[in-house]
């Protein structure tokens, strides 16, 4: 197990249960992001994300999310994602340990095929929970959205005593429309499952405040991190893989190597002999 802590945001390569266990005091997490493998074969760099049953993988998500609980302070919030397969489950588990506030569809469009013989997934499901659902933080103010019935129809609401236009801004629903996160998007790191910054930084501004300390512990390209770091927070990100991991150390903390190599941002294959095609194209103008 490795970690690197700089200005209040500490990374973590390792195990998941170690890192939460030796890194991570209970009580002490104002919110929780987690976006966990979701049991459905997706290629990752050094782990296979497929249990040998879907008890198995069950089980595992049952450990590390009592754990995650024990973290979380009293006026904590946890956000949490799965298959729309596994949320069920989730659901039904976390409901008797935290106050489940909403249910979240996060909603993207696709430019593919989904499927040919049944209705493709285009959303994931995040449960919206808290440890005391009379004390907890929700900056309503800060994730404001246009309001399409006040501000495009300019509707009066004559149900009021003084007749009233519609406002033209909200809190949003429940339906989060973000475009995922693809190669050749500014965010772009090389890794299967990345989120988009606009996701995270709706749940942190809504659910955190300035100082306050942030937790993920499936990382990824770890953009909790980077968002907390953006928005004043602190974080504790955790990934087993060591490639990802560098790509926190040089996105979050701003590392330029490690271990005496260079970190750079890591091209896909197809994207790389793309740019090797057009140096190759440029020098030969440049010779002939």
């Amino acid at each position: 197990m490795e970690h690197t802590s700089i200005d209040g945001h500490t990374l973590i390569c390792g195990d998941v249960f170690e890192a939460l266990n030796f890194y991570v005091q209970n009580n002490s997490v104002d919110l929780i992001f987690i976006d966990p493998p979701y049991n459905i074969g997706k290629k990752f760099r050094s782990t296979n994300d497929k249990w040998a049953s879907d008890n198995e993988y069950l089980d595992w998500c049952y450990r590390w999310i009592s754990i995650c609980i024990e973290k979380l302070s009293s006026t904590g919030s946890l956000y949490i994602m799965t298959s729309t397969q596994f949320m069920p489950y989730f659901d039904i588990f976390i409901r008797d340990k935290l106050t489940i506030l909403s249910r979240i569809v996060w909603y993207y469009d696709s430019s593919g095929v989904q499927a040919k013989n049944f209705y493709g997934s285009m959303y994931e499901p995040i449960l919206f929970c808290v440890k005391d659902e009379k004390n907890y933080c929700f900056n309503s103010d800060d994730i404001l959205v246009e309001a399409k019935t006040g501000a495009k129809r300019k509707l009066i609401d004559y149900r009021k005593p003084v007749p009233t236009p519609y406002s033209t801004q909200k809190v949003p629903g429940n339906v989060w429309e973000f475009p995922r996160v693809r190669y050749r998007m500014e965010e772009y790191e090389n890794h299967p499952t990345q989120k988009p910054i606009q996701l995270l930084e709706r749940i942190i501004k809504a659910s955190s405040n300035h100082g306050d300390l942030i937790l993920d512990p499936f990382s990824g390209t770890f953009t909790s991190s980077f968002v907390a770091k953006s928005f004043g927070r602190k974080s504790i990100g955790i990934d087993i893989d060591s490639e990802y991991y560098k790509i926190g150390l040089r996105r979050v903390l701003g590392l330029k190597e490690k271990d005496g190599n260079i970190l750079e941002r890591e091209l896909k294959t197809y994207e790389r002999k793309n740019s090797i095609d057009q140096l190759t194209l440029f020098e030969r103008v440049i010779n002939d």
